[in-house]
Order: structure tokens, then C-alpha cells, then sequence
């Protein structure tokens, strides 16, 4: 009779062992954790296939940009540079601008990333004309064909004015054409912006 007691807790024992060695993770995830402790609250995330179109974009561009007057009469147009890279291994597309014209030189960046979770874009813009800085994200699911943004606010920020920018590669992925429109409160659309972009 003892010895089939000694037997079970013997049982017991090599079984409760078995369960605390499945619950453990395997050398390399403890490995992993104690490299990176910042992934138990900020998973990675890998490219995607929309860092695959971007880097499309990836080059030195002159640029024309147009602006179009609200009474419809012709645009006026200013001459530019931009150089766009992939940063942070391949995940986000920055793009430096310089233009030149009747007001002097100015600049702008841009930094566009996407979301392979959610198959989304979101795009920050900054430049040397204003201190307020410009958000945008997709509304819908990448398609493999052009970028469409909205103007996005952070929180409760006060109403802004309502926008949307279509990005289209041309010309075998030589011309980038980026159109950006005003979206009234009736939902009709206004062309605002052009920039035609020909890769040096």
C-alpha cells in the first residue's frame, strides 16, 4: 500500500513539474523579453505592403507645385526639390521639401507610415510657414494603387476644416502626382492643391 502511495505522489510530483515547464516560456522568448522589455507594451511590427509602394517614392524629385485660386482662375505655380528616404528600418517614408518663390524659400517634412494590422496609412506634415503641424490617415483598407487621406485632428481639438489628399504613382513610378481638395459641409470637393513630382 505504500508503495503504491509513493508511487502516486511520485506521479503527482513529475506531473505538476511537466505543467510549470509548459508554462515557461522557451530560452529564446525569455531571451527576447529581457532585450527588448518594451515589446510586453509596444508589440513590433514589420513592414508591410504599404512600405513596399512606398518605397516607390524613394529618390531625388523636382517638383511643381500648383495652387488653385477659389474664384477658378489660373494657378499659381512655385518650382521645388524633395528628396524621400525610408527611415527606421524600412517603416516610415520622410520626405524633405524645398521650394522657391515670390515670398522666399521655404521648406516642409513629411513622414507617412503604414499600419499592416489595419491596412492604413498615416501621414505628419510640418513646415517653415506655420507652427501648427498637419495629420492624416486613411479611411479606408490599401489597395495596392494610390494613397487617400483625410485631415485627422488629436483629441478635442476645435473644428477643422475638412480635406482629403490622393497620391497616384505614373509614368512607370517616374512622376509621383499628389492632389489635395477642401471638402465643404455639402460634401462637394474643391481642387486646393497639385504637386507634380519627376524624378531626377
Amino acid at each position: 500500500m505504500r508503495q503504491w502511495r509513493a508511487i502516486t505522489v511520485m506521479a503527482c510530483f513529475f506531473a505538476l513539474a511537466i505543467l510549470a515547464g509548459a508554462q515557461q516560456p522557451p530560452p529564446g522568448k525569455k531571451d527576447d523579453a529581457k532585450k527588448d522589455p518594451q515589446q510586453a507594451f509596444e508589440p513590433r511590427s514589420g513592414p508591410g505592403a504599404g512600405q513596399k509602394f512606398l518605397e516607390k517614392f524613394v529618390g531625388d524629385w523636382a517638383v511643381e507645385k500648383k495652387f488653385f485660386p477659389r474664384d477658378g482662375g489660373q494657378p499659381s505655380v512655385s518650382k521645388g526639390t524633395c528628396k524621400q528616404e525610408m527611415i527606421h528600418a524600412g517603416r516610415f517614408l520622410r520626405s524633405e521639401f524645398t521650394f522657391e518663390g515670390t515670398a522666399g524659400k521655404s521648406t516642409g517634412t513629411g513622414v507617412i507610415g503604414f499600419e499592416p494590422d489595419t491596412a492604413l496609412f498615416t501621414s505628419s506634415w510640418i513646415d517653415s510657414r506655420q507652427t501648427r503641424m498637419s495629420f492624416r490617415k486613411s479611411k479606408e483598407k490599401f489597395t495596392g494603387e494610390k494613397i487617400e487621406l483625410f485631415g485627422s485632428g488629436l483629441g478635442a481639438e476645435p473644428e477643422m476644416r475638412k480635406s482629403k489628399t490622393i497620391t497616384t504613382l505614373e509614368d512607370d513610378g517616374k512622376k509621383i502626382v499628389h492632389k489635395q481638395f477642401s471638402i465643404a459641409a455639402d460634401g462637394t470637393e474643391r481642387q486646393v492643391m497639385e504637386l507634380a513630382m519627376t524624378k531626377k
